[in-house]
């Protein structure tokens, strides 16, 4: 309580710095971060039952697991992308590429979402794609161009008014004339170090030469990394396409992602990809190289001046390999320790389609990693998609919710077998 007092503290002091280099934080952002109420009252309530919620438990007769294994709705969420589950347990934060962040209780613990609403109704949000938690329970959320800090968001979140801050400022996670409607779902989690780490996608199909020397400055294409006070940024990783997962493993502490890869080169090619980082600056290859050692075309054939890291998996192409984590719970069998759970939220130009599932890494003492389906049924043998996985996350009782931005919903799978 201590260190949080502090932080905030800290917070409010420099919260009229940061909030000067962006002049377009709105208003209410201001109010929030010298703790004065904005005068906004309401709440947006989803309805978490009726047809709707029934029609996608239809849906969820279709998915197939391994035995012991079973799937059920959680939460009607609309455009649920990315999730943070709080540290005490008590509310599961979920983003959404629009202006949304909802917060969605289990006030009775069965395992089932009582209550959706959304977070902090008096900001404006810009693509809040990306919260995640630090261990302390301060509440980060990787927007667009912008990440704010909520202390204490699990315990103050039933009110309208939330202590709000900048970590990053508008306009200091990328430049301005750099935003850009495509790739702009970051994501972000606190790494073994105490840092946060940020994913930049890079917004053209392929990056073009004039960007490269921008794109390495800033750690567009790449994960950055920082001091969770906002100081110390730095890139950590390069080469990056459009990641839109990342976590740490829970005995090494290396940083493990997905990528997803070029397009317009064919419905097999390239791979999509899930990287190992071993060390800081490691380069994963874009924009010489497509996914996996496929070069691109507007590449081809030229020198490749960096060294490139080919990825631990190549993923089935176009598959759009998503959120993931670590599974550290104890409710699955033994074998699923320390394994990646990861979604794929399916193809959007892929003439036959493919992914919308949930696959499973394994990987060896060496850190040679093996990637297999683990929940599949959203995808019709027709083609069609009935819902679109986008993130996994874990609960403290060792189940997992899984987000479907088309279903508008998150499901929890758990194990019931012996």
């Amino acid at each position: 309580m201590k260190h949080l007092l502090s932080s905030i503290a800290t917070l409010a002091l420099t919260a009229g710095l940061a909030q000067g280099q962006a002049a377009n934080v709105p208003d209410n952002l201001d109010k929030l971060s010298n703790f004065q109420t904005t005068g906004v009252t309401d709440f947006t309530f989803i309805e978490q039952g009726g047809d709707y919620a029934e029609g996608i438990k239809a849906t969820l007769d279709r998915v197939t697991l391994p035995d012991g294994f079973k799937i059920e709705l959680y939460a009607v969420v609309p455009d649920a992308r990315h999730m943070a589950v709080g540290p005490q347990g008590i509310v599961t934060f979920v983003g959404t590429r629009k202006d949304k962040v909802w917060s969605v209780t289990d006030r009775n613990k069965d395992r089932v979402a009582d209550e959706v609403k959304d977070f902090a109704p008096s900001l404006q949000f810009s693509i809040p794609n990306g919260p995640c938690f630090s261990p302390d329970g301060f509440l980060y959320i990787a927007e667009q161009n912008r990440v704010l800090l909520f202390p204490a968001a699990e315990f103050f979140y039933e009110s309208p008014d939330v202590a709000a801050f900048n970590l990053v400022a508008k306009g200091d996670l990328i430049p301005e004339e750099q935003e850009s409607f495509n790739h702009t779902a970051r994501v972000c989690d606190i790494g073994p170090d105490g840092k946060i780490y940020i994913s930049l996608g890079q917004p053209f199909n392929v990056a073009p030469k004039e960007n490269l020397d921008i794109n390495t400055k800033w750690g567009i294409g790449g994960i950055i990394r920082m001091n969770t006070d906002g100081t110390g940024r730095e890139v950590y990783t390069y080469g990056v396409r459009n990641s839109v997962g990342h976590d740490f493993h829970p005995e090494t502490g290396e940083l493990w992602w997905t990528d997803n890869q070029v397009d317009g080169m064919g419905d097999d090619i390239p791979p999509g990809e899930l990287n190992r980082q071993t060390e800081m600056g490691q380069h994963f290859g874009h924009p010489w190289f497509g996914g996996g050692d496929v070069r691109t075309n507007e590449y081809k054939g030229e020198e490749v001046p960096v060294d490139v890291v080919m990825p631990a998996v190549e993923t089935v192409a176009h598959a759009a390999d998503l959120g993931m984590a670590f599974y550290t719970g104890s409710q699955f069998p033994a074998k699923y320790k320390n394994a990646i759970f990861s979604a794929q939220h399916g193809s959007w130009n892929r003439t036959e389609p493919v992914g919308a599932r949930v696959m499973v890494t394994f990987i060896d003492d060496e850190g040679n990693a093996t990637m297999e389906p683990f929940a599949t049924g959203w995808l019709t043998e027709d083609g069609e998609y009935l819902g679109r996985p986008v993130d996994v996350a874990q609960l403290r009782d060792g189940s997992i919710l899984v987000s479907d931005d088309l279903a508008g919903a998150l499901y929890r799978i758990s194990y019931e077998g012996n």
